[in-house]
């Protein structure tokens, strides 16, 4: 199961490289094509609170940051 995050940067917010460091430090991959970051579960079975909580540190970690994001979750 994998969840896919797009993301938008502004020229007002945090620079591109910055905000892949954070995705790295919260265990993304990055992609090409619809999606630019994606994160692997590594559990069986993945609940839609699991999906919460990672968006939830998601969110935390570029608090500031200026940048919008999409997730979608895959099985």
């Amino acid at each position: 199961m994998r969840t896919f995050v797009t993301v938008t940067v502004s020229s007002e917010g945090e620079k591109a490289s910055r905000v892949l460091d954070k995705f790295k430090e919260l265990g993304f991959k990055t992609s090409l094509g619809n999606h630019d970051f994606y994160y692997e579960w590594n559990k069986k079975e993945v609940s839609p609170q699991n999906v919460i909580d990672l968006v939830d540190r998601v969110q935390d970690s570029l608090k500031g940051m200026n940048v919008r994001m999409h997730f979608v979750t895959i099985k």
